[in-house]
Order: structure tokens, then C-alpha cells, then sequence
């Protein structure tokens, strides 16, 4: 086994033979601009292979940080990992964070407590042998997320009804995803989601092509009904980006779930109970559409979504984002 860089096209092609559940092809390595690539090579073929950045990674408690990420392993995972984490060391960084392609906004964390129920439609998923190729290689659990589930639509709820009848006298409105100016619509989306992540763990912000982007490939699968933007005088002060659980007609059973995706209160309207109305009214409008469940995705342990999914749902998914502290190299 040999552990060598990736730094020509056709060795960053060589790099994207092994599969991950991400599907990172050529093009999105390139457009993710990590700072290195490393595979682990048997007999020439690619056994395990990650990305490193350093230069742009995000911030975290007074270290420096190097990220890994883009990383796939069928073998040899822990010496790619031990041998990513003197490079990251040898570039001046103290601690190395992983998996994360770059930043939160991508493909990031491994799902490490997979439970009994059946994968959910844009679910990041990945072989259950890779949190213990972190571990094996001196990673710790850095922090927690969760996916939560509600069997049981909460339409019913005086809580926020109350709330709503307050926050509508004061001039605020909500309203369904508008289809016909989509573009405007996702510019304010990414306008107010730049505000409202960033204080959220290990937030970089997010150049809004990539955001676009990203919201544009999921569009054929919204129903509009289930995105919601709040607004107040005009602005907008909050959203919730839902989408039906399409993989359920996969399994060959009839779509009655839909997935909250982000729910997210611009930080001058945050301690009103936007957040709980958003969500209220997200079930409303999908018992209208037929939906009978929720499905709460990919929730930090300390998010305020935590908070409010935990009096609707149980959870039932976990996943880890995994951190080792370097020393500096001899």
C-alpha cells in the first residue's frame, strides 16, 4: 500500500474511481477547491482517499483547523486518515476535522447510529465501517446531530396559534414559496440563511452560486406548499424548506411523509416564536396535502430546532462530525 497526492487532472479522475455515497465527480472536487488530495493506492487502485483544506477551513476554539473531507475508504482508511493528519499538522494546523467536504454547507458528518428505520429521501448515508476508521485513527466525537421523527402531525397547537396571532398584529405574514420568481425567492433564501447560520458551529459563509446552486438541483422534487417565508414589513424574517419523502414511493408505499430541511429566524425577529409558528404551520399545510408524518433532518444537539422538534417527534437517526487534536511536527 502507498499513500500519494492527487494534483494532475488525471490523477484527481483517478481519485473520483472509488465511490462514496456523496457521488463527488471531477467536477465537484474541483469546484470544492480543497487544498490537497491523498488516495491510498493498492496495485493501482484507489483503497481509501480524502481531501484536505487548511486554507479556508472554518473556525474552532482558538485552533487552527484543518478539514477532511471528500473521503471514501473500502481499505487502508486509518493510515489515509493518520497520514492526512501530519499533513494538516505540517501546514501549522492543531486540529483536524472530518468528514466535512470544506464546510457545513456540503456533505459533512458520518451517520453512526443508523436505528430501524428505513433511509429518508436526501439523507446522507455512508458505510457503517467508517466511524470506526475515525476512531481507529485517534478521532473523538466532536459534536452530535440528530434526525427526529413525528408520527403524528402537530395541527393542532394554541401555543402557536397564540404566538401567530400576536406576530400577525405586529405586520408579520407567511406565504408559500412563490415558483413563478424562484430566482428572487432563492436570493432572499440565502440572504437570510447567511444571517441566521452565522452563529451556528464551524459556519464559514457560503458564496451564493454554490448556494444557488445547491437549492436549484432540489427544486424538482419541492412542493411549494411546504416551503414557507415568513415576512415582516416586506423583509424576510424567517423560512422552512420542506420536501416530500420521495423514497417512500421507491419502497414502493405511498408518500406521506415530508422532511424538514431548514428551518431557520433572521436573528432580529430570533426569541418570538417564529421558529415554532413556521413549523405549525408547515404541518398544516402538509396534513392539506395529504402528509401524515414529519420527518425533523440532520439537527445539531444544541440547535434551537432540537428544542422544538423535541415536543413533536422522537428521534431515531444519529450522526457524528469527528475531531483529533495535532501536535505540532518534529
Amino acid at each position: 500500500m502507498e499513500i500519494v497526492p492527487a494534483a494532475s487532472a488525471s490523477e484527481v479522475a483517478h481519485f473520483c474511481t472509488l465511490p462514496s455515497p456523496g457521488g463527488e465527480d471531477v467536477t465537484a472536487v474541483a469546484r470544492h477547491r480543497a487544498d490537497a488530495h491523498w488516495m491510498a493506492l493498492r496495485d493501482g487502485a484507489v483503497t481509501a482517499r480524502c481531501s484536505l483544506w487548511w486554507s479556508s477551513a472554518p473556525p474552532h476554539a482558538g485552533h487552527r483547523t484543518g478539514v477532511i473531507g471528500h473521503f471514501a475508504a473500502q481499505d487502508d482508511a486509518a493510515a489515509l486518515l493518520n497520514h492526512a493528519c501530519g499533513e494538516l499538522a505540517r501546514q501549522g494546523c492543531t486540529i483536524a476535522i472530518g468528514p466535512m467536504d470544506g464546510n457545513t454547507w456540503r456533505r459533512y458528518r458520518v451517520l453512526t447510529e443508523r436505528g430501524a428505520q428505513p433511509p429518508f429521501f436526501l439523507e446522507p448515508d455512508n458505510p457503517d465501517q467508517w466511524a470506526q476508521h475515525f476512531l481507529v485513527a485517534g478521532f473523538a466525537s466532536l459534536a452530535e446531530y440528530y434526525s427526529a421523527r413525528a408520527n403524528e402531525l402537530a395541527t393542532d397547537n394554541p401555543r402557536a396559534e397564540a404566538v401567530w396571532n400576536r406576530l400577525s398584529r405586529r405586520g408579520f405574514s407567511i406565504r408559500a414559496l412563490d415558483m413563478s420568481r424562484l430566482e428572487t425567492e432563492l436570493e432572499s433564501l440565502y440572504s437570510l440563511a447567511l444571517a441566521s447560520f452565522a452563529r451556528n458551529f464551524l459556519y464559514t459563509p457560503l458564496a451564493k452560486d454554490e448556494f444557488l446552486a445547491n437549492y436549484r438541483s432540489i427544486m424538482p422534487y419541492v412542493r411549494p406548499e411546504l416551503v414557507l417565508i415568513a415576512e415582516h414589513e416586506a423583509e424576510t424574517a424567517g423560512f422552512l424548506f420542506a420536501v416530500p419523502d420521495l423514497l417512500e414511493a421507491r419502497r414502493g408505499a405511498t408518500v406521506s411523509t415530508f422532511i424538514v430541511k431548514t428551518l431557520a429566524v433572521h436573528p432580529a425577529y430570533s426569541g418570538r416564536g417564529l421558529g415554532s409558528v413556521l413549523l405549525w404551520q408547515a404541518n398544516r399545510a402538509a396534513r392539506d396535502c395529504g402528509y401524515r408524518s414529519a420527518i425533523h433532518a440532520l439537527m445539531h444537539q444544541e440547535n434551537e430546532s432540537m428544542r422544538i422538534s423535541g415536543r413533536e417527534g422522537y428521534l431515531f437517526r444519529r450522526y457524528t462530525l469527528f475531531a483529533r487534536e495535532l501536535a505540532a511536527p518534529a
